[in-house]
């Protein structure tokens, strides 16, 4: 349940800084995406943010119900995209009221991670038409040389405030897995699930880097003093030891699979 301390209403507070820094998508995947579609599809989006992916998507013909958390988000995404094409609740997806068998597609873009595992597969299985696609897109730091070293240099910056990283190293790019990919290839109420993947590299100046970075969920928790410590000790490195540039090696997935 949303509450106080529910880690996706911290980009309420950050709402124009995420609009301002955050990137899109590549145009090949939505070509993808809308092949076996119909020519005006009807899209529930999750998660949209401030329209990153929602543009394409109405720009390709679809007719999008966007679900968003964050009031300051939904807002924000509105003056973006002023079109009767798109409409938006404002609430959680695991619980909104949605007619079920109502659209062609449930999509998200770098946002699924924040819906419960159950809802992820049973939530589209109930709003999907009988044919319809799930499309879950997700933005994936790899390993690859174009940061120059950049992020293996930087972590003593981000342990010394108790940020460095945990869990798996980050995957190369031709090794880039996801858990929807998994969760669907097991769930039979779905098929002809593929896994796509499109190189995405974002390069930023130091300054954007570090708007890049309060715009995540995990530095927005942090205590505000930590935080900008964190934020200019980064700043400052990238500055003096990679020219004021970084470069974050990314790889889009896009995982699909139609309903039976």
């Amino acid at each position: 349940m949303a509450g106080a301390k529910d880690r996706r209403l911290t980009f309420n507070d950050i709402a124009q800084l995420y609009d301002d820094i955050r990137p899109s998508y590549p145009a090949p995947m939505f070509d993808e995406l809308f092949r076996p579609l119909p020519p005006r599809p009807q899209v529930i989006e999750v998660g949209p943010g401030t329209g990153q992916a929602t543009r394409d998507l109405l720009d390709r013909g679809a007719h999008v119900r966007a679900i968003e958390i964050s009031p300051a988000m939904a807002g924000i995404l509105r003056a973006n995209l002023p079109t009767e094409e798109l409409d938006i609740s404002v609430g959680d997806f695991d619980v909104l009221d949605i007619p079920a068998g109502s659209a062609d597609m449930v999509f998200s873009a770098t946002a699924y991670h924040w819906v419960s595992a159950k809802a992820q597969v049973d939530r589209p299985a109930t709003l999907l038409r009988s044919g319809g696609t799930i499309a879950i897109a997700e933005l994936i730091q790899v390993d690859a040389p174009e940061d120059e070293g950049f992020f293996a240099a930087v972590q003593p910056i981000y342990e010394r405030y108790g940020e460095g990283h945990t869990g798996s190293p980050a995957p190369s790019r031709e090794n880039v897995d996801t858990s929807m990919r998994r969760a669907l290839a097991a769930d039979q109420r779905f098929r002809d699930v593929q896994l796509r993947r499109y190189d995405w590299d974002q390069t930023y100046s130091a300054a954007d880097f570090r708007t890049l970075m309060v715009t995540y969920s995990g530095t927005q928790m942090m205590d505000e003093v930590a935080r900008n410590g964190l934020l200019g000790d980064i700043e400052a490195f990238a500055h003096d030891q990679f020219g004021g540039i970084v470069t974050r090696p990314l790889v889009v997935t896009l995982t699909t699979a139609t309903l039976l």
